[in-house]
């Protein structure tokens, strides 16, 4: 049983050809492009896939169009970002998976690397996302910066192989340009949070299942005081990012600093000094290839 390959891109081209040589077993490799200035386009189509284009809306809805209008060749769609590595144990074990029509959709973990480390501590080793689905039964939705799936929790399936996740690849600049746009994302979310108390789960604090337990963990944190040296002491001592090393100590200080953009965001809000919608504009209806 074959996978389809779904890229989302923005100015890529040096993140593209790691990505799609990891993935080369499909034959079926799909990029949609939200209109990259560099040479992202050029580049997917010499390595061989069909690029659309869409303007950006959110990454729910750059996934779910694509699921809705393009055609893909197979039912099953493997979900990544072109700062993304799958390795072949990840490919065997979602061939497998597929097979045995278990699940409508799995979740996969991830490894964060900076700096040429696996940061296996701070990174949150094992954190979840749903990426591999059947075309037909799995959508996503937004939830803050990020997507989730919509489908049931009986239907998702856990696979235990990682995918690379390479997220300073571009460098600290663009890590902290696009973690400003999230955390205006997160500080809507942090809104809806906060304007919901049925939202707190406290059983899922002591939830083995690591995906209920960060959602229960992150209802609970935006209504804490002193966000940003919580967060720093909760990655760096209490899921012991100092056995990291440097490049631990660096990553716990940058979520930090993320975190703080968030609660400055999140007060601009409340005050009505924010902008009313923190989510990205100018989404198209239509997809053209390229």
């Amino acid at each position: 049983m074959s996978i389809s390959v779904l890229l989302l891109t923005l100015n890529e081209a040096a993140n593209l050809p790691a990505c799609l040589a990891a993935v080369a077993w499909s034959d079926d490799l799909v990029v949609l492009d939200s209109f990259s200035q560099d040479d992202t386009v050029a580049v997917a189509q010499r390595l061989g896939a069909r690029v659309y284009q869409r303007a950006f809306d959110s990454f729910a809805g750059q996934r779910n169009h694509a699921l809705d209008h393009i055609d893909f060749k197979h039912d099953w769609i493997l979900h990544l970002d072109a700062d993304e590595i799958v390795t072949p144990a990840l490919q065997a074990e979602m061939r497998g998976a597929i097979q045995t029509g278990l699940a409508d959709a799995y979740r996969i973990p991830s490894k964060m690397m900076f700096r040429g480390h696996w940061l296996r501590y701070s990174g949150l080793y094992p954190s979840y996302q749903v990426r591999l689905g059947h075309r037909e039964r799995f959508r996503f939705k937004q939830v803050g910066h990020g997507q989730r799936e919509d489908l049931a929790p009986e239907r998702v399936g856990t696979l235990a192989e990682p995918y690379l996740h390479y997220s300073f690849s571009k460098g600290l600049t663009e890590w902290f340009e696009k973690h400003n746009r999230y955390a205006s994302d997160e500080a809507s979310e942090t809104m809806r949070l906060l304007a919901d108390n049925r939202r707190l789960d406290w059983g899922g604090l002591w939830s083995r299942d690591q995906t209920r337990h960060r959602r229960a963990l992150k209802a609970l944190s935006c209504r804490l005081p002193f966000r940003p040296s919580l967060r720093f002491l909760y990655m760096y001592l209490l899921r012991r990012g100092f056995l990291d090393g440097h490049a631990g100590l660096t990553y716990c200080r940058l979520l930090a600093i993320y975190e703080y953009l968030i609660v400055l965001k999140t007060q601009e809000l409340l005050t009505g000094q924010g902008p009313a919608s923190p989510l990205r504009q100018g989404a198209t209806d239509s997809v053209a290839e390229t």
